[in-house]
């Protein structure tokens, strides 16, 4: 088991493209003030400063997770097998295919091994450009094999560094995209350092480097910059081309980069159609989205060899189903109130049965199951009826897939970011249900306007301009955005780093925005454009200096405890793998261990992590027999089916004390093959006893009919191996 140990040293208007300007009088935030030359030169120098602390905030980021992660592991100092051993799980499996094309006799060898790759799935040849998201592994091992680097740096160095240098494009990302929606970068300042002091629910990146979402989410945070950019008024056709090739570019990259990129991608859609739906987004910038979408969505599925699961994606279907949907209700945004929202009301129902029926029809021609075990836990976590299905147990019993932990608020309200982010997602709630609202009932104040005398006319425009509430295009998108993205957090714990990243925007937009604190002013009749001004740069600026005073010392604190990685057990296993076992043997166990199994020794391994195939679960599944209750002939007849010769038990799992009472592994592989329980408690009235003793604790009696199949050759306090016999 790993552990860490003390080191020992030795705005404003609807949606219309046609709204007016933005103000053009503010100081330092990019705006220009009156005086054309002095304006201009004004506009430059603050964009330079912004520009300058975006990319040295961006790279203070990348160099303090760099060092946490120095800090925590001693990574520097330890040897080459404790360092792969700290990839764990999943991440260990995908850093393999890095070390693979690294160790290849050449790139072309190296691709040929991942297209036809035999050690990953004993007795299967499986695609791993196919099957998953490691094209960015691919491309940074030719990268380190091009460039002269090889007698400076290490590839582990070079592979861990990427990844954090990816941390200052994040930050960046999220830096700009505040800076758009308040018009300051006092505003980019503060999410930064709200992400910086944030890190525990912001980011993983320092302890679980090559998972899939820390590749894929700083081109997601780009993506939202350039939608945001998009989304503003009066672009220039040059503008607003480039910005769409900017969000095409990041949106193929974060689905290059992670697996469940459709999944975050339909919430995004749904963003942009609740928006068009409300007519509160241009309506031709919208549809330009959904295109962006499927065809980076596409271009993926195309370099990973026609993968089904992208071609069954929900997003696919949703997005052709609302351009189709379009075509048929082409009056949907004319009528009175009633009309238009009878008219939404049907054009969603239409989307919806679409979308099921196109679906259904593209998994059914393609055989598609590879994503059905995502859609068996959301049944179940949902309410949906129980269920006894092994894989849909396996994620409801995992506490990254359960809700979002209350101490989570506590953590974030301590920085102030909860109280600012509630604080102004309320405020611009209602003001996209006023505007909503206004916007549906499509009243025409220009023809009324027109209708009143010359003096009539200027005073109830002046009226207006002082009651009328406005929300700007990019702002909605932000709110919608958020509220979605906040709704996946609080249902499934891991997917909060998408929504706790987006917070720091969020409450750093609202607290800088001119637009929010005219709102409020208005409402309580203490408005005047100078007390604005005030506020918008005297409360981020206390709040940045409550926060440097009360956190700077804890993370000085933080960046001067020095730990050392220390995993004994884990060491011993491996060096022991790759001394005396043949380099085509075959290993069974868990899936986290095998990643680290296939990584450290190159063996060929029965199963892994990666869990969006069928067969692979099927097999995992059965593999995961022997912390059930069989016989020693079923256990060795199912791993002797997968070409297995050695089998790893691990104590951790056998007596495992993690989970509550039917979350541990042998209790679902106890009810999934109908039997009871262990220990006190309820089982379900058809469950009944089993004919056999538990497995991998019977087996290290030394019984003759276990000894008949089975051989110890190795063992310490964690790992039990077991040599398989084989009969004819």
């Amino acid at each position: 088991m790993t552990t860490i140990r003390q080191r020992r040293v030795g705005k404003g208007t609807e949606a219309a493209e046609d709204q007016p300007s933005e103000e053009t009088n503010v100081k330092p935030d990019g705006k220009i003030p009156s005086g054309h030359t002095g304006g201009k030169l004004w506009n430059i120098l603050s964009i330079t400063v912004g520009g300058i602390v975006a990319i040295s905030l961006g790279l203070l980021t990348s160099v303090y997770v760099a060092t946490l992660h120095e800090n925590d592991l001693w990574f520097s100092n330890i040897k080459e097998v404790e360092r792969e051993i700290s990839f764990r799980t999943e991440c260990g499996l995908y850093y393999s295919y890095y070390k693979q094309m690294i160790q290849a006799a050449s790139i072309q060898q190296g691709l040929h091994g991942l297209v036809y790759d035999n050690k990953t799935e004993s007795v299967r040849t499986i695609n791993i450009l196919e099957r998953m998201n490691v094209y960015q592994e691919v491309f940074l091992s030719i990268l380190y094999r091009i460039l002269p680097i090889q007698q400076y740096l290490e590839p582990v160095y070079f592979y861990i560094y990427t990844l954090f240098g990816l941390q200052a494009v994040y930050v960046i990302a999220l830096y700009v995209t505040s800076w758009l929606l308040s018009g300051t970068w006092l505003s980019g300042v503060l999410a930064a350092c709200w992400y910086i002091t944030n890190r525990v629910d912001t980011t993983r990146v320092e302890f679980t480097i090559p998972l899939r979402e820390n590749w894929a989410l700083p081109f997601f945070a780009v993506q939202i910059a350039a939608i945001t950019y998009l989304l503003r008024a009066h672009l220039q056709p040059a503008q607003e081309r480039l910005t769409l090739l900017v969000v095409f570019i990041a949106t193929f990259l974060f689905s290059l980069t992670w697996q469940f990129n459709q999944f975050m991608m339909l919430i995004q859609a749904l963003a942009l159609f609740i928006l068009d739906c409300l007519d509160m987004l241009p309506t031709a910038k919208v549809t330009w989205l959904y295109i962006i979408q499927i065809s980076g969505l596409l271009l993926v599925c195309v370099l990973q060899f026609f993968n089904s699961m992208i071609l069954g994606s929900l997003l696919i279907s949703f997005n052709t189903s609302v351009l189709i949907a379009r075509t048929i209700q082409k009056n949907l945004k004319k009528g009175g109130l009633l009309n238009r929202l009878g008219k939404l009301i049907l054009h969603a129902l239409l989307v919806l049965c679409m979308t099921l029926l196109i679906n259904k029809c593209i998994k059914k021609i393609l055989n598609l199951e590879s994503d059905e075990h995502i859609f068996k836990f959301l049944k179940a976590k949902f309410g949906f009826g129980a269920t006894r299905d092994f894989d849909a147990n396996l994620y409801l019993c995992e506490e990254a897939f359960g809700l979002l932990p209350l101490n989570t608020f506590s953590r974030l309200s301590a920085t102030l970011l909860f109280y600012i982010y509630l604080f102004v997602l309320l405020l611009l709630a209602v003001a996209a249900v006023i505007v909503a609202f206004r916007n549906l009932r499509h009243f025409n104040i220009t023809l009324f306007i027109s209708l009143l005398s010359g003096s009539n006319q200027v005073q109830l425009m002046e009226k207006m301009e002082e009651c009328t509430i406005t929300l700007k295009p990019d702002a909605a998108y932000s709110l919608v955005h958020t509220v979605l993205f906040g709704c996946l957090a609080l249902s499934t714990m891991r997917m909060k780093y998408l929504w706790t990243s987006h917070m720091c925007v969020f409450a750093s937009f609202g607290l800088c925005s001119t637009e929010v604190w005219k709102l409020l002013l208005k409402c309580v009749h203490l408005y005047t454009s100078q007390r604005a001004q005030v506020i918008k740069y005297s409360v981020p600026i206390i709040t940045l200096v409550y926060i440097s005073y009360k956190f700077w010392p804890g993370i000085m604190d933080e960046l001067s405890e020095l730990r050392e990685f220390y995993d004994p057990d884990t060491v011993e296993l491996m060096n022991w793998i790759k001394s005396n076992t043949p380099s085509t043997a075959v290993f069974a166990g868990s899936m986290q261990l095998l990643a680290g199994v296939k990584l450290c020794t190159g063996r060929t391994l029965t199963n892994h992590p990666h869990y969006e195939d069928k067969n692979l679960r099927e097999r995992t599944k059965q593999i995961y027999q022997i912390y059930a209750r069989r016989s020693a002939e079923a256990v060795h007849g199912i791993l002797s089916s997968f070409g297995t010769d050695y089998v790893i038990l691990e104590d951790s799992i056998c007596y495992e004390r993690r989970h509550r009472r039917g979350c541990r592994l042998r209790d679902l592989l106890d009810v999934a093959n109908g039997h009871i329980m262990d220990g006190v408690g309820e089982n379900e009235p058809d469950l009944k006893p089993s004919l056999y003793p538990r497995f991998c604790e019977e087996i290290k009696k030394n019984l003759p009919s276990y000894t008949t199949h089975f051989t110890r050759v190795f063992q310490n306090k964690t790992f039990h191996v077991y040599k398989l016999a084989k009969h004819k």
